[in-house]
C-alpha cells in the first residue's frame, strides 16, 4: 500500500457537491492499494499513522501522535499513487490493484483504523471527488508498506 499523509487543519471530500467526510484537526490520507497488499500491510499501515508523532507539543517540536492530539482521519483512496510516469507523456496504471480487490483493502484500512479508536471519515471508492485539505505547517509524508 502507498499512502499520502497530510496533516491538516480540516480536510472535506465532496461527491457530486456533497459533502462525504470531513474532519477538523487530524489527517489526511490518500491511499493506494496495490496487487500483493494484505491484511498484514493495512494493519501496519493504520497502526502506524495513528502513532505517528507529527503534530507539535507545546514547545513546538513534532512530539504528539493523532491519539494524543485527539485528532481524527479522513481516508480518500487514490489510485493514481501507483502511476509510473517513466515512459512516455501517459502514466501506466499497471502497479495499482484491480478494482474490486483495491475496493477491499480500502474498506479494510478504514476497519483498522476505526478499530485504533480514532474518529474516521472516508470518501467513495471509485467516484470523481472533490478534496479539500488545509494542510498544517504543511507536513506530508509519503509511506509504502513495501519499503
Amino acid at each position: 500500500m502507498k499512502a499520502v499523509l497530510q496533516r491538516v487543519t480540516s480536510s472535506k471530500v465532496s461527491v457530486e457537491g456533497r459533502a462525504i467526510g470531513e474532519i477538523g484537526r487530524g489527517i489526511t490520507v490518500l491511499l493506494c492499494t496495490m496487487p500483493g497488499d494484505t491484511q498484514k500491510d493495512v494493519d501496519w499501515l493504520a497502526e502506524k499513522i495513528v502513532n505517528l508523532r507529527i503534530f507539535d507539543d507545546e514547545e513546538g517540536k513534532m512530539n504528539l501522535s493523532l491519539k494524543d492530539v485527539k485528532g481524527s482521519v479522513l481516508v480518500v483512496s487514490q489510485f493514481t499513487l501507483c502511476g509510473d510516469c517513466r515512459k512516455g507523456r501517459r502514466p501506466s496504471w499497471a502497479k495499482a490493484a484491480a478494482p474490486e480487490f483495491a475496493n477491499e483493502m480500502y474498506g479494510k484500512f478504514i476497519e483498522a483504523v476505526e478499530k485504533t479508536g480514532v474518529p474516521t471519515e472516508h470518501g467513495q471508492f471509485q467516484a470523481y471527488m472533490a478534496v479539500d485539505i488545509q494542510n498544517d505547517g504543511p507536513v506530508t509524508l509519503i509511506i509504502d508498506t513495501k519499503e
